[in-house]
């Protein structure tokens, strides 16, 4: 063996060690080389001989046969002190990636990136295995250590695969549970050991070693993925509740939370969870925005294929499963992502464009086109491996800009002297266009907080800014989430100064395709739960809480909200612990309280999928009508709801003072003879003063509000009320 190859596979910088350990034709007969640290002799097994090979010192063995060609197959039996092993030569394998697979990576199209690269149990040659497979283009060399070679790469280098920047490996008798790392060695010589970008399982953390896995989960969501596809979801019923977890019932796994979330969220008729990320991450207290794992469940509460149990389940039960997805940055632990291979790789190589401002984290490099792949891969990943119904991107307003949170220069402006950033713009449509051409029947959400615009238009359609659409289904309303916040906020004498940012989301309500988010955002962090946002007493709170639920659950978009938020919990969320479920025991005094308005909520849940005008026109502006708007000084607002041709509308009338108005005269169509209350948040068993209008309403030939005829309503204190035509 050459010096020069010696040399550099013991320092592991050998860029194709396959060249020269293994078995290769010579003048006299077959070379066997084998490099194995620690053995005390290793011997060759092929068609029934068996031959020594010389120790050429520094654990490398080697002996020529003189065989004619080299056999199909051979075995290597390596002594160590305490053991014996017999096992294939990983240097006899071909390569277990194609030419085509590399064509895609370099390209960046690899759609299923998942299948090339990380780690995978398979049958190669004739030999059951594990094929190992990492994109590391900057690396000298890379090996691969685990717990199947006492956690030393030295006999185990990974061959570069042309100029793919992919290193690959097929170790035999390697299986599923093994934990393993990448040992790569840098541009400077040093070397870095680094857990898998594709792993698809990993320890529970704080370890954070790699784990080999394959799935063995057999879905029975059938009848749930055939007709997922079949309305639009901007056109049906989309009640979302959020939860994190980890602390949702505290100390649950995927399984137990399997057979008690479903039920739950029936139960209370929200038709899609939407799961705080559950990619993996270091630190719980990120809640999961915090990534190391993007192909990896969270080996917190189980494996893989106990996250897919769960998802199971809720498919099963009619629920859709939506996730939180975090392609806006990444940790800089230095076992992950960060200069992954020596140098920035997943991240920006402008420390500018890399850093964070405001998480200490790096951005990824949207202009790279593997990190691309990675990325729109992983979203796919998602949807198409564990059956996830829709994506919430996290952060999309500081993907969006190249001045998020960066003062003057601090950034650099794009090739037109603008502030966006075209690659990430340019990435987000890839992924939007991707999933949706892949997945149908996904959803993908944005949570996008400025006045971009096209965020849930088509990708082909240009707008006024020169740019196509994003391509998102959905995104959050952040503006109505704050605006209605603050008015809720006041104190019914004040509100009246702030009417309008009650009635301002209707300016623009169609610009996009929105979700109304009560989130966890919202209550944390010394914002307070959401009946603790209303002022007044421990009933004016509640009574608040429930009268804007009422009106979040009628207006135009769809609904989220948080754990917790469903029965007036008081205090803000803590990851630590939860949602305060002992409120809901029968044995605390204010139980009633709270369980009223966890029935509400159902209730809403139930009226709201009973009736079509309240989802199936969201985006459409003809499926509102402002009754009264303006009302200001009564703290009174009022709308219609139209549903399709032949439907029967809704009427939505919200009082925010806590005064009873009665004969409050509300202006309606004048097809309709009468007119029943179909909700009242108000009511005794939600824990309100009982104050409704019980019978059907006739509208009299007094016009009101542009409309030809009126109802005479009573209004409660702080109520929403919902009618339809009887």
């Amino acid at each position: 063996m050459p010096e020069a190859d010696r040399a550099r596979l013991l320092s592991g910088t050998h860029h194709d060690p396959h060249t020269v350990l293994g078995a290769h034709p010579v003048t006299h007969g077959v070379a066997f080389r084998v490099l194995r640290p620690y053995a005390r002799a290793v011997s060759v097994l092929a068609d029934d001989v068996r031959a020594d090979l010389l120790d050429d010192g520094d654990g490398f063995f080697s002996v020529v046969l003189p065989l004619r060609e080299v056999p199909a197959e051979y075995r290597l039996r390596v002594t160590y002190a305490d053991t014996e092993l017999d096992t294939h030569d990983p240097y006899r394998f071909l390569p277990t990636l194609g030419e085509f697979d590399l064509h895609l990576i370099g390209e960046g199209r690899h759609e299923q990136l998942w299948e090339a690269l990380g780690a995978h149990p398979m049958t190669h040659q004739g030999a059951t295995g594990t094929r190992f497979a990492v994109w590391a283009p900057n690396a000298l060399g890379v090996r691969v250590v685990g717990d199947f070679n006492y956690w030393d790469g030295t006999g185990f280098a990974m061959r570069s695969l042309g100029g793919s920047g992919v290193w690959e490996l097929f170790v035999p008798s390697v299986g599923e549970g093994e934990l393993y790392k990448f040992q790569i060695t840098r541009p400077d010589g040093s070397t870095t050991y680094r857990a898998d970008p594709l792993a698809r399982r990993t320890e529970v953390p704080p370890a954070n070693s790699s784990v080999v896995h394959a799935s063995h989960h057999v879905w029975r969501d059938e009848e749930w993925m055939r007709r997922r596809a079949d309305v639009p979801v901007h056109e049906a019923p989309f009640s979302v509740y959020e939860v994190h977890l980890p602390s949702w019932r505290p100390g649950l796994t995927y399984r137990q939370l399997a057979d008690q979330l479903p039920a739950y969220v029936s139960d209370l008729g929200f038709t899609h969870v939407e799961l705080l990320p559950v990619a993996e991450h270091p630190f719980g207290g990120s809640w999961g925005y915090q990534v190391t794992g993007f192909y990896a469940p969270t080996a917190r509460l189980g494996t893989p294929d106990d996250f897919k149990y769960l998802v199971d389940a809720l498919h099963r039960a009619g629920i859709g499963v939506l996730m939180d997805w975090v392609p806006a940055h990444f940790p800089r632990d230095d076992w992950a992502l960060a200069e992954f291979d020596g140098r920035p790789l997943y991240e920006h190589e402008d420390p500018l464009r890399a850093a964070h401002p405001d998480w200490g984290t790096l951005e990824f490099d949207y202009g790279r086109a593997e990190v691309r792949n990675f990325l729109v891969a992983n979203a796919c990943y998602w949807c198409e491996e564990y059956h996830i119904d829709g994506l919430r991107v996290d952060a999309v307003a500081s993907m969006l800009y190249l001045d998020y949170s960066r003062e003057d220069g601090q950034w650099t402006p794009n090739v037109h002297g603008g502030r966006e950033n075209l690659d990430a713009v340019s990435f987000l449509q890839e992924m939007n266009a991707t999933v949706y051409r892949r997945c149908p029947g996904v959803v993908t959400v944005a949570e996008e907080s400025t006045a971009w615009d096209g965020v849930t238009r088509a990708t082909h359609h240009v707008g006024p800014g020169g740019f196509g659409g994003l391509g998102f289904g959905l995104k959050w309303n952040m503006g109505w989430m704050h605006d209605s916040l603050t008015y809720m906020s006041k104190e019914p004498v004040h509100r009246k100064y702030h009417h309008h940012e009650m009635t301002f989301s209707m300016v623009y309500a169609y610009s996009e395709n929105y979700v109304l988010p009560i989130s966890h955002d919202e209550v944390v962090h010394g914002k307070r739960s959401l009946v603790s946002k209303m002022p007044g007493d421990w009933w004016q709170q509640r009574a608040g809480h429930r009268a804007y639920l009422g009106f979040m659950w009628a207006h135009p978009g769809k609904q989220l909200l948080f754990m917790g938020q469903e029965f007036a919990q008081g205090a803000e969320w803590s990851e630590t612990h939860g949602p305060d479920w002992w409120l809901l025991d029968p044995a605390y005094g204010a139980e009633p309280d709270h369980r009223g308005v966890r029935d509400l909520v159902r209730d809403l849940n139930a009226r709201y999928l009973a009736e079509q005008a309240l989802w199936q026109r969201d985006t459409d502006p003809g499926g509102f009508a402002w009754v009264e708007g303006d009302a200001a000084e009564d703290n009174v607002f009022a709308f219609l709801r139209h549903g399709p041709q032949g439907t029967a509308p809704v009427l939505c009338v919200s009082h925010f003072s806590p005064v009873v108005r009665y004969e409050y005269r509300i202006g309606v169509p004048d097809e309709y003879a009468a007119w029943q209350e179909i909700l009242n948040t108000d009511a005794a068993p939600y824990g309100g003063s009982d104050i409704t209008n019980p019978h059907p309403l006739k509208p009299d030939p007094t016009p009101t509000h542009g409309h030809p005829t009126s109802l005479r309503l009573t209004l409660p204190p702080l109520a929403t009320v919902w009618l339809r035509p009887v």
